[in-house]
């Protein structure tokens, strides 16, 4: 008897009913167990890659180990096809963005340092400057 997984997986329905996406998240928990699956969470499906986010680096190292036998559950649960890759990325590497930091109160000193977001590059620039200059 087969899994309603691979079923869905063999089907090509209209994108709106059940996404391959869908099909490869709810196979998850099947494929790693309940205590893996607590720990970790599937966000996307990117090409034939599921990206999976873990809890931290160590997780992420962890399962990278057991990246094989987890595909070949993955895939034995929803055929093969739908997901090729795994890629596990720890929880808050999120790329996205970002909120810039204010330097107003440098920036009215009428250095244009000032103007540099980040310290580290702000203070080479200072550094450099006096050196070029005497």
């Amino acid at each position: 008897m087969e899994s309603a997984g691979r079923l869905f997986g063999r089907i090509k329905l209209p994108g709106n009913i059940v996404t391959q996406e869908d099909v490869a998240r709810g196979a998850w928990p099947r494929a790693v167990g309940k205590k893996i699956a607590a720990r970790t969470q599937p966000i996307a499906l990117v090409r034939t890659c599921l990206v999976v986010e873990v809890e931290d680096a160590l997780w992420q190292r962890q399962l990278n180990s057991l990246r094989g036998q987890i595909l070949r559950n993955l895939q034995k649960a929803i055929g093969t096809g739908i997901v090729t890759d795994i890629d596990f990325r720890p929880m808050g590497a999120r790329r996205g963005p970002k909120r810039a930091e204010t330097v107003s109160s440098l920036a009215t000193s009428g250095d244009e340092a000032a103007t540099i977001g980040d310290p580290i590059f702000r203070r080479v620039y200072v550094r450099s400057r006096k050196k070029a200059s005497g």
